[in-house]
């Protein structure tokens, strides 16, 4: 009896079936899925890459080789220089121009001690010690933040009488006249200024252009006799 049960179970586990397969279905085991790729697949569609430039390589010589690396060594060395010039570039500028704005709003300041110089009239110029005390005070205090500016590499454009550059004038109108050649600055508004090499606040000015002749005065003139 213990020689049937025996004989009835199988020698190979992987022969075994399982019970719900008795119904005479086959079930397939380890059997791969469509959807993978095998190693070796993935080998042979890899193969003629690396075969290409395994093959580049072993077609150059040794000198090849060697100038194929020099080269690459010195793009990468002029490339870091490039990088380390345009870091430098950047420092120096934030260090020259990091006061731009603060610079800027200051400018209102001595432009209002400018404004105020100028409404004084000659009358009060002229009263006692104190008022001209009061007065020589104010116009110091206006020379001295011009001269805290200078110090910082702040300058100031006064052009008038130069010829009109766009770059670092805004021309807020026109002036006929035969006293000046024509786009020369005969009148400033306000002064301009540079900081360094960099424009702050351009000049507001008026710039002289070509009178008319008379000739051309007399001929656009509307006859009102009747």
């Amino acid at each position: 009896m213990a020689d049937e049960n025996k004989s009835d179970i199988p020698d190979n586990p992987e022969d075994a079936v399982a019970p719900d397969a008795m119904d005479g279905h086959d079930i397939p085991i380890n059997e791969p899925a469509g959807d993978e790729t095998s190693f070796s697949d993935a080998g042979a569609e890899m193969a003629p890459e690396t075969a290409g430039v395994a093959g580049a390589a072993e077609a150059m010589t040794p000198e090849e080789q060697i100038a194929e690396l020099k080269d690459k060594l010195l793009r990468a060395l002029a490339e870091n220089e490039n990088i380390l010039r345009r870091a430098k570039r950047e420092r120096e500028d934030a260090a020259k121009y990091a006061a731009a704005n603060f610079a800027r709003d200051m400018l209102t300041v001595g432009d209002n001690l400018h404004r105020a110089l100028a409404a004084i009239p000659d009358a009060l110029r002229a009263g006692d010690d104190a008022t001209k005390s009061f007065i020589e005070g104010v116009d110091m205090t206006g020379r001295d933040l011009l001269s805290v500016l200078e110090r910082h590499g702040i300058k100031r454009l006064s052009p008038l009488g130069e010829k009109f550059n766009h770059d670092q004038h805004e021309a807020l109108f026109e002036v006929p006249t035969t006293e000046a050649a024509p786009g020369t600055v005969v009148q400033v508004v306000e002064d301009g200024f540079m900081i360094h090499d960099r424009l702050l606040r351009p000049a507001r000015v008026g710039v002289a252009k070509a009178a008319p002749d008379e000739g051309e005065s007399e001929g656009h003139a509307v006859d009102t006799s009747a």
